[in-house]
C-alpha cells in the first residue's frame, strides 16, 4: 500500500488517459465504492498510464491487446527496490483495475472495443499464510507492551481486540466508542469490507483491557475535537493503517517467536484457534464478515447470541479463566481451506 501511495502522489501526464481516469474515479465515488477500492484502482491505473506514456501511448483508443500483454511482461520483469520481482498475486492485483477501467471505457462509449476482454490474467498461487500463532505464542505477544505507560496500555488493548475478534486493521482504525457495547460484549462493524455491517462478539478479557485503556490512557491521548475514535495515535487522532501495521509488527518481532506478521496474523490466528476449538465454520464466517469460504457450505445467518456462546466456548482468549478444550479431530482440512481463503485477503488489505 505504501508503494501505491507513492504512485498515486506522482503527477500524471496531461493527456486523455489521465482525464478519463478522473472521470472513472468520480464514477466510483458516485457509485459508493469503498474508499480503499478507489484508492487501489487509481494507483494501479495511474501506474499503467505512466508506463503507456513512456511508450508513446496517450489515448485509450491506441491501446490494443498486444499493448496490454507488453504491460503484463513489464510487470513480470519489474524489480522492486529490494531487487525482488512482483509476486503473481501482486501482478494480478495491478492488472484487475486496468481491466475494470477498460470495461468502463467501453460501457461509456469512450472506446469502441475492449482490448482487455480476453486478456489472460496471471494465475494466483494458492498458499497458506506464512505464520499463524499458537495459543501460547499469542499470549507471549500480548505480554510485550509495557502496560504501565499510556501507549503500552493502548497497544495491549489493541492486540487483545485483534486477537479476540479477528477484525481487519481498517475496521480497528475506524472503530468508534459507540461501536463498542461493553456490557453485551459485542462490536458493531459499520461499513466493513464491501460496505457490509456486522455485529460480532469481543471476549471479556479483551473488554477488560479496553476498559482499562479507556479509563487510564485514552484521556491522555485524546485531543479536541474528539471524534470518538477508540484507539488513538500519539497525535490524538486515528491511526494510519500502515502505521498500525508497523506498530503491531514491532510487538510480534519483540516476542521473539521466529514468526513475522502484523494485524492480519491475528485474523488468521483467531479463526484457526476457534476452528481447532470446535467452532462450526458458519460461526467463523460471521466473525470474519465473509459471505462464503472455499470448500465450505454457503453462508447461513446465525444469531449474535449463538455466535457469542460459540466464541466464548472456542476462543482461548475469550474468558478471564480458560478451561482446556479437547482437540477437534476433523478440523485439519477445514483449517487449510480457511487459511487459504484468509490469505487471499492479504494482498488487498496490506
Amino acid at each position: 500500500m505504501a508503494r501505491a501511495k507513492k504512485l498515486q502522489t506522482r503527477p500524471l501526464p496531461g493527456n486523455r488517459m489521465a482525464s478519463l481516469l478522473g472521470e472513472f474515479i468520480e464514477w466510483m465515488h458516485v457509485s459508493n465504492a469503498a474508499a480503499y477500492t478507489v484508492y487501489h484502482r487509481r494507483a494501479s491505473i495511474a501506474m499503467f498510464i505512466r508506463w503507456a506514456y513512456e511508450h508513446g501511448i496517450e489515448d485509450p483508443m491506441e491501446v490494443t491487446r498486444p499493448v496490454l500483454q507488453n504491460y503484463q511482461r513489464h510487470l513480470y520483469y519489474y524489480r522492486q527496490k529490494n531487487g525482488e520481482p512482483l509476486t503473481f498475486r501482486s501482478q494480478y492485483t495491478r492488472m484487475v483495475p486496468v481491466r475494470s477501467w477498460f470495461r468502463w471505457l467501453v460501457r461509456n462509449n469512450h472506446i469502441l472495443h475492449n482490448p482487455a476482454a480476453d486478456l489472460d490474467m496471471p494465475r494466483i498461487e494458492q498458499r497458506l499464510p506464512r505464520a499463524v500463532l499458537s495459543e501460547s505464542e499469542a499470549e507471549k505477544v500480548m505480554l510485550v507492551p509495557d502496560t504501565g505507560t499510556p501507549l503500552g496500555l493502548r497497544d495491549r488493548a489493541m492486540l487483545e481486540t485483534f486477537y479476540s475478534t479477528g477484525i481487519r486493521r481498517t475496521e480497528l482504525v475506524n472503530l468508534k466508542l459507540y461501536n463498542l457495547d461493553r456490557e453485551r460484549g459485542t462490536l458493531s462493524i459499520w461499513q466493513g469490507k464491501g460496505k457490509k455491517d456486522r455485529i460480532i462478539p469481543i471476549g471479556e478479557r479483551a473488554v477488560a483491557w479496553v476498559n482499562k485503556y479507556l479509563r487510564e490512557a485514552r484521556p491522555q491521548l485524546a485531543s479536541d475535537p474528539d471524534d470518538g475514535t477508540v484507539f488513538l495515535s500519539i497525535e490524538g487522532g486515528p491511526f494510519h493503517p500502515d502505521r498500525l501495521s508497523g506498530l503491531i509488527r514491532e510487538h510480534v518481532d519483540a516476542a521473539n517467536l521466529g514468526k513475522r506478521g502484523a494485524c492480519h496474523m491475528f485474523r488468521h490466528t483467531m479463526a484457526t484457534l476457534m476452528l481447532e476449538g470446535g467452532a462450526d465454520i458458519r460461526y467463523i464466517q460471521q466473525m470474519l464478515g465473509h459471505s462464503d469460504l472455499q470448500s465450505t457450505m454457503v453462508y447461513t445467518q446465525v444469531s449474535i447470541r449463538n455466535l457469542k456462546q460459540i466464541h466464548t466456548a472456542t476462543h482461548p482468549g475469550a474468558t478471564l479463566e480458560r478451561t482446556p478444550q479437547a482437540p477437534n479431530p476433523g478440523a485439519e482440512q477445514q483449517r487449510a481451506d480457511l487459511l487459504r481463503a484468509l490469505e487471499n485477503e492479504v494482498a488487498e488489505d496490506d
